[in-house]
């Protein structure tokens, strides 16, 4: 999911190199170290050590954002105990400013920093510390100081003892393994660490830009047999990745590293960064191979898309507020069209599921109502009010939004039919071309950039600008029916004979059902007037106690039957009349599902799109 440091970074590396030329680490530094003292408390404490510094107040910052994430997160509320010295150990005055701000004065050019870390949630955004491991994404964990941001920095834990605690990170190692090193905050913010006794696999991958080590180092309770089985599955979507692009990454520190916690207290997640990915499920291994192979094929190919195809509009990343893209539709969008497709292209997944994989994104995209208030574009940018994002206020979003992830996987499956049809061409290329046109150099890409790039690659200037201006900028979706039919998969209504109510969110209990979301535009109880509150007394008569008298009052009704509904809301009981349309939503079965015969001109065009790539 989303987006690291800027692309930039050689840029950066040059900077600190001249920085440490010009003054020595001796004379200027910031060091921090943790510990954990109190970690079954979920509790670190650290300390940013800096000297050399300008004998004015410093502004020590707690991030409000995280890259890959576009909304605020107020980090320093995990933050207390704050106290800072000087040199020589005497307590120096420290201020609070703002939220995230804390202020110290009164120094002679050293400072130390001490805080303590609250965490308790491993994902991708935020930090967890426990018994068993530290897990510690950047931006949630570290008080940086404004202004010394191009400043090299160095990181030492003290683990627990006894605790067989080894380092998973892409900081840079040194000859102590709990010392690290980065260039920048850029690259430090984007580079978290799990510490734990995970376990380690490896192999080696070579391409154009060299040979490096792929690791994967995974905290779980399964068996060593489940993990060797797991990492043989990744390698193949690896190798299928790496066949796209024709080339790795010229990863900054040699090798790439996929950090997993798949354990029962980690919350599902998966955060891509510069050189490795944070992955997180509360699933075990076994039994879910294919669904976190998934999430890791993603991670994957952001080391790419948005690592080093970079959009503009986040180059670099602002750990102070909000970062807003129109580009996501692209970075993410096209990321999440690829994720699932690589793992089948790898032989993991068969027709048939990667078929049944693509029905809920194209029915959500055609049929949501989201379409009439934004496009991919205008989807992109109210990331900051929906990547885990949080309010109290109930908000509209069922009704005006669908997720870029979404919407840009169904216009990255449309675009590559769209090519392959009209063109003869993968999207495969396309992604190539981006990458050896901003990827390689790093040069950041603008909205017009993509389009111009596509008018290159398709060699047809009217094909790329209609699909922008109907798809991408526009709201429209392509007939994507005939597009499959290439494929051998067919779009078709789920079930067409049968009646339903829409989709609508009930809990169901003996006082009634309660609508837990606002009602969709258009769907019958959206038009029969109830809303999200209301709590359905009877339908059709019949008291609504349980789920499956719902689902006995659908099966007794056929298309175009009207039901009466009493329901209370805001203080009153009314009673309403629901029309009962037949069931829209849509599937996507393959041909032999169906019944329908595949073509030689079919076998062909699933062999193009579906194999391995060599």
């Amino acid at each position: 999911m989303a987006v690291g440091v800027p692309g930039a970074v050689r840029t950066a590396l040059l900077a600190a190199l001249f920085l440490l030329a010009s003054h020595p680490v001796a004379a200027q530094e910031l060091k921090y170290e943790v510990s954990f003292p109190n970690a079954v408390h979920h509790e670190a404490q650290i300390t940013l050590s800096a000297s050399g510094l300008p004998r004015r107040t410093m502004q020590f910052q707690m991030s409000r954002s995280s890259p890959g994430r576009y909304a605020t997160h107020e980090f320093a509320k995990n933050i207390y105990s704050v106290s800072a010295t000087d040199g020589a150990g005497n307590p120096l005055a420290v201020t609070r400013t703002d939220p995230s701000t804390w202020a110290v004065s009164g120094h002679t050019g050293t400072i130390q920093f001490t805080y303590t870390l609250y965490a308790d949630r491993a994902d991708g955004t935020y930090s967890q510390v426990d018994d068993t491991h530290g897990h510690l994404n950047m931006p949630a964990s570290f008080i940086w100081i404004r202004g010394l941001e191009s400043w090299p920095m160095a990181l030492s834990f003290r683990v627990p003892p006894d605790s067989r605690w080894k380092v998973a990170t892409q900081l840079y190692p040194t000859d102590n393994a709990y010392r690290y090193t980065a260039p920048n905050l850029q690259y430090f913010m984007d580079s978290p660490v799990e510490l734990s006794n995970f376990a380690v696999r490896e192999w080696r991958v070579t391409s154009l830009s060299g040979s490096y080590p792929i690791r994967l180092m995974l905290h779980h309770q399964g068996t060593d047999a489940e993990l060797d089985a797991y990492v043989g599955m990744l390698q193949q979507v690896v190798e299928q990745q790496i066949a796209v692009f024709g080339t790795t990454p010229q990863y900054d520190v040699r090798s790439y590293s996929f950090i997993a916690d798949y354990l029962p207290w980690a919350s599902g997640d998966g955060m891509e960064h510069r050189n490795s990915t944070i992955i997180t499920s509360s699933l075990p291994l076994q039994g879910n191979e294919t669904r976190l192979l998934r999430t890791a094929s993603h991670e994957f190919f952001h080391a790419w898309n948005v690592e080093r195809i970079r959009p503009k509009s986040l180059d670099p990343f602002d750990f102070t507020r909000a970062n807003m893209s129109g580009e996501l539709w692209f970075a993410e969008g096209f990321t999440s069209y690829y994720g699932p497709l690589f793992v089948r292209r790898a032989g993991i997944t068969s027709l048939t599921e990667y078929a049944h994989g693509l029905s809920g994104s194209i029915n959500a995209v055609i049929s949501d109502p989201g379409r009439q208030f934004a496009s991919p574009v205008g989807m992109s940018e109210q990331a900051p009010f929906v990547d885990a994002a949080t309010s109290i206020d109930p908000t509209n979003e069922d009704n005006t939004f669908i997720s870029y992830y979404t919407w840009g996987s169904v216009v990255g499956l449309a675009l590559d039919l769209s090519l392959r049809k009209e063109l003869g061409k993968p999207l495969d290329g396309y992604m190539r071309m981006m990458w050896t046109k901003y990827g390689q150099s790093e040069v950041p890409y603008t909205m017009q950039a993509l389009q111009e790039t596509l008018v290159q690659y398709a060699g047809n200037q009217e094909f790329a600008d209609q699909f922008f201006a109907k798809y991408i900028t526009g709201r429209e979706v392509p007939d994507m029916a005939p597009l499959l039919a290439q494929a051998g998969l067919l779009l078709r209504p789920r079930n067409p004979d049968r009646a339903w109510f829409g989709p609508v969110r009930l809990d169901i209990d003996s006082a009634g059902g309660h609508i837990e979301a606002p009602t969709l535009i258009g769907s019958p109880f959206y038009v029969a007037g109830l809303d999200r509150g209301d709590v359905i007394l009877t339908l059709d008569g019949q008291r609504l106690t349980s789920d499956s008298v719902f689902q006995a009052i659908k099966a007794a009704h056929n298309p175009g039957d009207v039901v009466p509904v009493s329901y209370r809301g805001r203080g009153r009981q009314s009673m309403a009349h629901v029309a009962m349309p037949a069931d829209s939503r849509l599937e996507v079965v393959t041909y032999e599902e169906a019944g329908m015969p595949v073509t030689e001109v079919i076998h062909k065009f699933r062999q193009s799109w579906f194999s391995a790539v060599k």
